[in-house]
């Protein structure tokens, strides 16, 4: 599972790649909780192609096409 640090969100933030806002006295960041799984999702997306797509890169063609022999990797 991903996870952000604090560090991370308040940078989100400020790239307004998260919904969020600084409130209060003293002010306090307060950030959607729906932004934030909004934006993991997306990230676990991404990582899942781009798992896929090394995965593609490393076939040979026969494993691609269902027949000849199939290489094996390192």
């Amino acid at each position: 599972m991903l996870q952000l640090s604090v560090d991370e969100v308040i940078a989100l933030v400020l790239d307004a790649r998260l919904r969020g806002v600084k409130v209060g006295s003293p002010a306090r960041w307060r950030v959607e909780a729906a932004s934030v799984e909004g934006y993991l999702d997306d990230q676990a997306e991404e990582a899942r192609r781009m798992a896929l797509w090394r995965e593609s890169n490393a076939a040979s063609f026969p494993e691609l096409w269902g027949r000849g022999a199939v290489r094996r990797g390192d």
